[in-house]
């Protein structure tokens, strides 16, 4: 069921849609060396295929993992008898040095044309040397509607699919499929090729299809996680902005990724830092309250864990937020590291050692607690003393003290 042309390709409409890039190169006969970065069965390989196809140019499919410099040889001999190819690498992030110093002189002379293949980000994975000499195209995952599409086409395909066989689906077949299948086309159509060829014709000869097959054919959901991997990090990132964007649904929506994948460690530290980070002023009582509900999860681990993490979740999304204390110490810490510091005041320098008197130091220090709490005077360095790094908000808990920090700020006027 493999495509043979860019429009049977689903999913991927922004790459090989009509007056998209793809499309614009081959129309135009000037492909250029190109990555297809994405999850597995979203279609890198077909594209690959397709474009060989369109093309009409010679055509080699290797592995960075098992094919070496030799095979690479190989390919670049044939080249330069029958002109300019197209060399497909599956896992091209794996690409040693050795394979890319080869390559790249006839990347850059034009008679290789190289199509790359991986699901690793190839921004942190590929070499800036072969990166920079191609276009990265991002493929995603295709929508439930999409993969139905495909499976659709291939129950009714004759020739390549299962279109002379007698076929019945019981009512949500398609899609438990699509929708279980974790956005991989490549997983649907074997569940549904599995689920076909093990189920005998019944006495009116039709093979009929019921959900409990399906679930069984498919096995377990897939969740598309891995830990090395970049769609590991969206998921982590996506969980913590959508905490700290007070959505509560998107939020433990992640939270199941994760708990369903088990990562209980990364689950507790980005709940404990969002509650420093993004609540922090605005509800000084939540920090406390994450760390109590990790020690928690902890202890029970999962799946009991998932009881105290969903309040964490919970209360984080829905509490009053703000930045101001850790923002104002960066501006802080950007002064120190450029050098911006200046002289410590000297009534405020150490003065607990004989002779400090006659230097000067401690001299006119005023004991705030001697003047009810607060008084005037100086503390930042001469050249920063108008320096302002925290500036409260009005949120929450915060608010009391944006308005002890205001009522300061206008004694230090009058």
């Amino acid at each position: 069921m493999r495509p043979a042309a860019l429009d049977e390709i689903v999913g991927q409409k922004h790459i090989v849609g009509e007056g998209k890039l793809l499309q614009r190169m081959i129309k135009s006969n000037r492909l250029s060396s190109i990555i297809l970065y994405g999850p597995p069965g979203t279609g890198k390989t077909t594209i690959a295929n397709v474009i060989a196809q369109l093309t009409s140019l010679p055509y080699y499919e290797i592995n960075a993992v098992s094919s070496g410099k030799k095979e690479m040889e190989a390919v670049v001999q044939e080249a330069k008898l029958l002109g300019k190819s197209i060399l497909f690498v599956d896992e091209v992030h794996r690409f040693n040095k050795s394979q890319q110093d080869f390559l790249l002189p006839y990347m850059e002379s034009g008679l290789i044309i190289l199509i790359g293949a991986t699901t690793e980000n190839p921004h942190f994975e590929i070499n800036n040397a072969i990166k920079s000499r191609c276009t990265v195209l991002e493929l995603t995952h295709p929508q439930p509607d999409e993969i139905k599409e495909v499976l659709q086409r291939a129950l009714h395909d004759e020739r390549k699919g299962f279109g002379k066989l007698n076929i019945e689906l019981e009512d949500g077949v398609l899609d438990e499929l699509a929708l279980h299948c974790g956005g991989d086309i490549r997983a649907a159509l074997n569940g549904l090729e599995i689920a076909v060829l093990s189920t005998d014709p019944n006495d009116d000869e039709q093979i009929l299809i019921t959900l409990d097959i399906i679930k069984e054919c498919l096995q377990k959901k897939s969740l598309h996680y891995d830990k090395k991997g970049d769609h590991f990090y969206n998921i982590i990132s996506a969980f913590q902005k959508s905490m700290r964007g007070s959505d509560v649904d998107g939020a433990l929506h992640y939270l199941a990724r994760l708990i369903e994948a088990g990562d209980l460690d990364v689950i507790c530290r980005r709940l404990l830092v969002t509650a420093w980070e993004d609540i922090g002023l605005a509800n000084s009582h939540v920090p406390q309250m994450v760390l109590s509900a990790i020690q928690s999860a902890e202890r029970l681990g999962l799946p009991e864990a998932r009881i105290p993490l969903s309040v964490a979740v919970t209360e984080l999304c829905l509490s009053p937020k703000s930045n101001s204390a850790y923002k104002a110490l960066d501006h802080a810490l950007n002064d120190v590291r450029s050098a911006n510091i200046g002289e410590v005041p000297d009534h405020l320098k150490d003065a607990h050692y004989r002779g400090a008197k006659e230097l000067g130091r401690g001299v006119d220090y005023k004991y705030p607690h001697d003047f009810g709490g607060w008084v005037k005077q100086q503390y930042l360095p001469d050249h920063l003393k108008d320096k302002k790094y925290y500036k409260p908000k009005e949120s929450g808990q915060e608010k009391r003290l944006a308005q002890f920090h205001n009522r300061i700020q206008e004694l230090k006027k009058s």
